[in-house]
Formats: C-alpha cells, structure tokens, sequence
C-alpha cells in the first residue's frame, strides 16, 4: 500500500510551517535550502523531505553569529496551521 502525504508523512517545509518556525511556507523553503536543518542528523536541503513521526530535527535559528540551535524530536504530522499551542503539540524539544 502506497504511504499517502498527511497520513503517513509529511513534507519538511510544510510542517515546519505548521509548526511556526516561520510566517510563511516560502520562508520555510529557503530555511531548508540554506542548510539550516538537519533531519535524523543528515543534512537536508530539500524542502519536500518527507518527514514522519518519531524523526529528530536540528534546527539552527536567527543569524549564524548569534548560535540558536534547537532539537525537535516530531511528534505529530500537522493537520492544518493552528494557534501556538496546537503548533507547540507537533514536537518535544529535546535541546
């Protein structure tokens, strides 16, 4: 049986969307493709990596001179772009 997107796994930018990392989707994109992320400790620079539950991502936020680096660990697929709350139930930061 074929894995069907928002059941099963779900595109990078769109949960990090979902997930408030950033106002817009496009935004998300170019956060992806400039490096920023790592999924399961691999580098990733393609914003339709498929994500799934139980995947650990690394994010390095704000300018590279100021250093924020968090560490999710994904605990939902995003339905649709809710409150901060909601968007805060996709994840365990394990920083």
């Amino acid at each position: 049986m074929a894995e069907t997107e928002d059941r099963d796994w779900q595109r990078l930018d769109k949960w990090l969307w979902c997930a408030r990392v950033a106002k817009t989707r496009a935004e998300c994109s170019r956060f992806v493709e400039r490096g920023a992320v790592r999924l399961n400790r691999q580098p990733v620079e393609k914003p339709h990596a498929k994500l799934r539950p139980g995947d650990v991502l690394t994010l390095a936020l704000g300018r590279p001179e100021t250093g924020v680096v968090k560490i999710w660990r994904v605990a939902a697929l995003a339905a649709r772009r809710g409150p901060a709350p909601e968007a805060q139930a996709l994840y365990e930061d394990i920083t």
